[in-house]
């Protein structure tokens, strides 16, 4: 195997950011989704509880398959299989 370059531990570096703020983004947009109708309407304790942990699962479920598929598109690509 060969020793990366500078470059490639830059390219990698810079996916790797990308895929974290996307990530996040993503995440926050499908939390705000979810749990937004509790900030807008007044539901009940028992519903906005409900809503903050499907939020959470979903946004944490969101964000882990955004960083995925970033990642593994990332690694895929002809120019990154270690020719």
């Amino acid at each position: 195997m060969e020793r990366r370059t500078q470059e490639d531990r830059d390219a990698i570096t810079i996916e790797t950011g990308y895929a974290f703020v996307s990530g996040c983004f993503a995440a926050a947009l499908v939390f705000g989704a979810v749990y937004g109708p509790a900030l807008v309407f007044d539901v009940s304790p028992t519903a906005d509880a409900v809503l903050t942990v499907a939020a959470g699962v979903l946004a944490g479920a969101v964000f882990l398959f955004r960083i995925t598929h970033v990642l593994w598109r990332f690694a895929r690509r002809p120019e990154n299989d270690g020719r």
